[in-house]
C-alpha cells in the first residue's frame, strides 16, 4: 500500500508545478525547462542578453548555429565533429570574431555553422529533449508566437535568467522576464499566473525597452565590459521575422528552410 501513496503524491506535487490547467506557461531556468516541457507542445528559450539575440541575427543571415552547454576542452572536438567554427569568449576575440556578442554576428555569412558555446540559452535548449524548441527575444518576439501556436495551444516559455558567479546558482534576469512578456503577449490561450506576471511586467515597461536594458543588473554589466551595442540590437522591438528552430542539433531560421 506504501507505493501507490508514494506515486500518487509524486503526481500530485509535479502537478503543481508543471502549469497544466493553463494553455500559456512560463518558468525559469532548467528546472521550467523539466516542469514544463514534457506536458507542452513547444517550447521557448528566452535569454535576452544574449544568446537568443545572437542566435536571432546570425540565424537571420542564414548562419546555422549549434549549441553547446560548456566551454571547456570538448567543445574544441565538438566543432570538429559537426565542421563548424567555434565563437569565442564574449571578451576575448578570435580570428573569425565570433561570440555570444550580437554585434559580432552581425555580418555572419549565410551557410555559416557556429558552435556557439552558453551556459543558459544553449544549456537550457540541449535540456528540452524530443519537444519543439525554439529561440525568442525582443526582435522577433511576434514572429515566433505566432510560429509556436502552430504545433498546439499548449506553450512553454523559459526565461533563461543568469548565474550568481559566487555559487553558480540561477538570478532571474530583468530581460528574460520582458522578453517572456513580449513573447507571451502575442500568444492566444489561457496565461498561468506566472505567464501573466510576464506579460504584465513587459507591458509595464514597453515604453522604453532600450532605456531599462541599459538600467537592468544585466545591461550595466555589458555597458561596463564596452557592450553597449549589444544591449541596443537587443533591445530592438519586433522589427524580425526570424524564427530559429532547433533540428538536427542546431538552430536553423525556419523561414528559410521552408
Amino acid at each position: 500500500m506504501r507505493y501507490p501513496i508514494v506515486f500518487g503524491t509524486v503526481a500530485i506535487a509535479l502537478m503543481i508545478y508543471n502549469q497544466s490547467e493553463f494553455d500559456l506557461r512560463c518558468e525559469w531556468g532548467l528546472q521550467g525547462v523539466a516542469e514544463l516541457a514534457p506536458i507542452s507542445d513547444v517550447v521557448v528559450i528566452v535569454d535576452v542578453l544574449s544568446f537568443s539575440t545572437c542566435v536571432e541575427i546570425a540565424t537571420n543571415n542564414g548562419a546555422i548555429i549549434f549549441p553547446y552547454a560548456i566551454r571547456d576542452e570538448s567543445v574544441i572536438d565538438y566543432a570538429k565533429s559537426v565542421r563548424a567554427e567555434l565563437a569565442s569568449h564574449r571578451q576575448h576575440w578570435t580570428t573569425t570574431g565570433y561570440s555570444l556578442s550580437p554585434k559580432s554576428v552581425l555580418q555572419i555569412p549565410a551557410g555559416t555553422r557556429l558552435v556557439l558555446p552558453s551556459p543558459n540559452g544553449s544549456f537550457l535548449t540541449l535540456h528540452t529533449g524530443n519537444i519543439p524548441t525554439l529561440v525568442g527575444c525582443l526582435r522577433n518576439c511576434q514572429a515566433v508566437a505566432e510560429f509556436a501556436q502552430k504545433y498546439g495551444d499548449k506553450v512553454a516559455v523559459i526565461p533563461a535568467g543568469e548565474r550568481w558567479k559566487e555559487d553558480d546558482s540561477l538570478r532571474p534576469a530583468f530581460e528574460d522576464l520582458i522578453g517572456a512578456g513580449a513573447i507571451l503577449s502575442y500568444l492566444h490561450g489561457s496565461l498561468s499566473p506566472e505567464a501573466e506576471v510576464a506579460v504584465t511586467t513587459f507591458q509595464a515597461f514597453q515604453h522604453d525597452l532600450l532605456g531599462y536594458l541599459k538600467k537592468c543588473s544585466s545591461g550595466k554589466e555589458l555597458i561596463e565590459k564596452g557592450f553597449e551595442s549589444d544591449v541596443e540590437l537587443s533591445a530592438a522591438y519586433n522589427i524580425s521575422d526570424c524564427v530559429p528552430f532547433f533540428t538536427d542539433n542546431a538552430y536553423v531560421n525556419y523561414r528559410l528552410q521552408a
